[in-house]
Formats: structure tokens, sequence, C-alpha cells
């Protein structure tokens, strides 16, 4: 099961994470229309990603209390499209996050500029675990110092907990 460091971050603007991503170096990898139709399951978080008419499950648990978001998730990816149709039959949906965002990778880290529907401007850091937690970490604490990043501010929360506290 693949894991990753994540970090949520509440912002008023992407305009100058914008402009520090294109000072560092990282690669602008485009524009991704995203809805994510989550499912009620015993434990951990299952999503149907929709994606530019792509589809793909996911099913991750993350530590939304600990110090750190360590994130362990697996996905599946969906040859037919009908994936939300058929999973309706099965799981009751819980809410549904729409959103635009704006893929940059830097360092094996996916940097996401999200536009939420209902809820606003984001920041998100997902650090691929390479090696260890411990090298995930220091690239971390790298990709926060770069960008400026106050880590008193993340949010412990997937869109899906802000959108149902709603």
């Amino acid at each position: 099961m693949p894991k990753n460091l994540e970090l949520k971050i509440n912002v008023k603007s992407h305009q100058i994470f914008r402009k520090k991503l294109i000072e560092i170096g990282a690669e602008k990898i485009g524009i991704l229309n995203q809805k994510d139709v989550y499912y009620k399951v015993q434990k951990g978080l299952l999503k149907l990603r929709i994606e530019d008419g792509k589809e793909s499950i996911i099913y991750y648990n993350r530590d939304e209390i600990g110090k750190n978001r360590w994130s362990n998730y697996d996905f599946l990816k969906i040859e037919n499209e009908g994936g939300e149709k058929f999973l309706r039959k099965i799981f009751a949906i819980e809410t549904i996050v729409e959103k635009t965002r704006e893929l940059f990778l830097f360092e094996n880290t996916r940097i996401h500029l999200d536009k939420v529907k209902s809820l606003g401007n984001y920041l998100e850091l997902e650090i691929l675990v390479l090696q260890s937690h411990a090298e995930a970490k220091k690239r971390f604490e790298r990709i926060r110092d770069l960008l400026d990043l106050d880590i008193s501010k993340q949010i412990k929360k997937s869109y899906r907990d802000l959108l149902i506290k709603l």
C-alpha cells in the first residue's frame, strides 16, 4: 500500500504560491477537474474520483490527529465509465466534492492549488514516501520552507469532512 505525508492549508489566493512554485522550478502538470464521490464505509475513506472523464476508486486511511498526516492509500483505475452508477448500488453516498486542481510536481511531491466548490481555495502537499518516513519528512520540511507555509494553519480534515460540517 503506497504511503504519503500530506498537508492542507486554506489560502486566500493561489497567486503567490503559483509564483513561488515557478521560482523553485516545480513542473506544472496542468489543470484537473475533479469530482470525488465519497461513500459510507465502516473504516477509512472510499471515494470514486472522476477526473476529466477518467475514473478511479481510491481507498485510504489517514492520521488526522497526529502531528503529521501520514496516509496509506490504494487506488484502482476503472476502464469503463459508469463507476458512480455501479458503486451507488453497493454503497450509500456520503458527500460529493467538486474541485478544480492546478497540479505541480516537485521532488516527488504533488502540490495542489485547489478551488473547492462551497469551501474556497486550498494548497495541498502530498509527499510520496520513497525510502523512509524520515526522508519524506525531510522533503516535506524543505518544500514547506521554500513555499513559506505556516504549519500552524494546517487543516487536519479531508474536503469530505469539511463539506459534511457545512
